[in-house]
């Protein structure tokens, strides 16, 4: 079989990420969990906007930006997602193209504007999410290119995209097409609500034999098991999917396949700023590591170091050349 041309075909939510400091008070007068995900409507967006302090913008989305990441580490990346021909629309588009991945999804009117998440982090670093899916929750089957899915190596799903109805069907069609190719299938189960939300859906995907490589934290994996202990959900998944990967924050991360298991501390950090996007350049290293064929212990160090990296600055996409702090891991061509 040719090698394929993508590395890594990423498909999730298209969301432009609005990141403004703030404090505990705040949070409490709002009435949210600080380091929480919610998902919100037009109006509550706009309401929360204007009670935000100072803003930036960076283009964002799980997936995304594990796009962006493989592409910082010198991997070939792709990405599908539904924007809105508006301007923070353009403004996606163009930053995720400037990243050097492949975005060919044409956007489309769906009378809702492109996605945005208002991002509120406390001086600990810790990020509260607030999220208008817009234009993103409508990307259709019909937006895929089965043509650049097939050619991928990996395709790699967000699970914040499950929670629409429309990309859903979306992301089943785009796994069809990637195992009819003969391609790996990486899913990620991307934060606690979404277990909660779909824990029968993922198991679903799970048992049937959808996913090659699930992506999980310590807290999500311990959800869908429905356990309190690591160690015995791990037990629970490893033998249901060919790689099992586990994030631990500030005690770093596991992987497990056919009995091999790998284990890598993280990464040191001087000082934590913002940890959007954590988990997503983890993925990216990882995901880059099993393109070259690094091992598990190798591909858990590169998801270390992208990690180490994007909290160490605002924004989910990397800053610092990528590639440089990898060093040898990243092997040869």
């Amino acid at each position: 079989m040719p090698r394929p041309r993508l590395d890594v075909l990423a498909i999730g939510n298209a969301i432009v990420d609005v990141i403004a400091d703030t404090d505990d008070s705040f949070l409490d007068a709002e009435g949210l969990t600080k380091g929480s995900m919610r998902l919100i409507d037009a109006e509550e967006a706009e309401r929360l906007y204007a009670r935000m302090g100072a803003a930036r913008e960076v283009s964002g989305g799980s997936a995304g930006n594990t796009a962006a990441g493989v592409a910082a580490l010198g991997g070939r990346a792709g990405f599908i997602g539904q924007v809105a021909p508006d301007q923070l629309g353009q403004f996606y588009s163009h930053d995720l193209r400037s990243a050097g991945v492949e975005f060919t999804t044409p956007a489309a009117d769906y009378g809702v504007s492109t996605a945005r998440s208002m991002v509120l982090v406390t001086p600990d670093g810790h990020r509260t999410m607030n999220t208008f899916l817009g234009a993103a929750q409508h990307l259709p089957a019909s937006a895929l290119d089965e043509a650049q899915i097939a050619d991928c190596a990996m395709l790699y799903l967000e699970g914040y995209l499950w929670d629409p109805e429309t990309p859903r069907y979306a992301m089943i069609r785009a796994i069809e097409v990637a195992r009819s190719a003969g391609r790996k299938v990486a899913f990620t189960l991307s934060d606690s609500f979404c277990v909660e939300r779909h824990r029968d859906g993922f198991n679903t995907l799970i048992d049937e034999g959808r996913i090659d490589i699930l992506f999980a934290n310590e807290d999500e994996i311990q959800a869908m098991a429905g356990v309190p202990h690591l160690e015995t959900a791990i037990a629970a998944y490893q033998g249901k999917v060919e790689t099992l990967v586990v994030t631990r924050s500030e005690k770093g991360a596991l992987a497990t396949r056919a009995g091999e298991r790998a284990q890598v501390p993280a990464e040191p950090v001087e000082h934590v700023v913002d940890t959007t996007g954590a988990g997503d350049l983890f993925a990216a290293g990882f995901l880059v590591g099993e393109a070259r064929g690094l091992g598990l212990e190798r591909s858990l160090k590169l998801g270390a170091i992208g990690a180490a990296e994007v909290i160490q600055h605002y924004g989910a996409r990397p800053e610092a050349d990528l590639k440089a702090l990898a060093g040898n891991l990243l092997g040869q061509e």
